[in-house]
């Protein structure tokens, strides 16, 4: 059944592909930065779902960004990070919120707006790995 699924959305098989090919070979700072474009892939797809009246595909997908911001706070080390790990896991905590308010209507305007900010985290993320 599996294989059935997968040729019904191939998109979706590529990137669940994709997804499982990153990660076998990231490590801890590549791990987080894979989990910022997850959530902002997922987040654009709701905000699309809700423009297009696809509830489920809506639900789906706030769903995985709540629960990748979960993952991103729970994984926050607040001895270490202090003050910029307390700052994350408030913008986290006010993210998830936003996601789950804007879920119960058809704006798609706050998912595309917590996507922007988690592009911009992301973004500066990526830029203090390479340096």
């Amino acid at each position: 059944m599996k294989y059935a699924s997968a040729l019904r959305d191939p998109d979706a098989t590529y990137r669940q592909i994709d997804l499982v090919g990153r990660t076998a070979e990231a490590d801890g700072p590549a791990l987080v930065q894979l989990l910022y474009e997850e959530a902002v892939h997922a987040l654009r797809a709701a905000a699309w779902a809700a423009e297009n009246e696809q509830p489920k595909t809506k639900s789906d997908k706030v769903t995985r960004a709540t629960a990748i911001l979960f993952a991103l706070e729970a994984n926050l080390d607040h001895e270490a990070g202090g003050e910029v790990a307390q700052t994350l896991a408030r913008l986290y905590a006010g993210a998830r919120r936003m996601i789950i308010d804007a879920s119960i209507g058809h704006d798609p305007a706050p998912f595309r707006d917590v996507a922007s900010t988690l592009e911009e985290i992301g973004q500066a993320w990526r830029s203090a790995r390479s340096a």
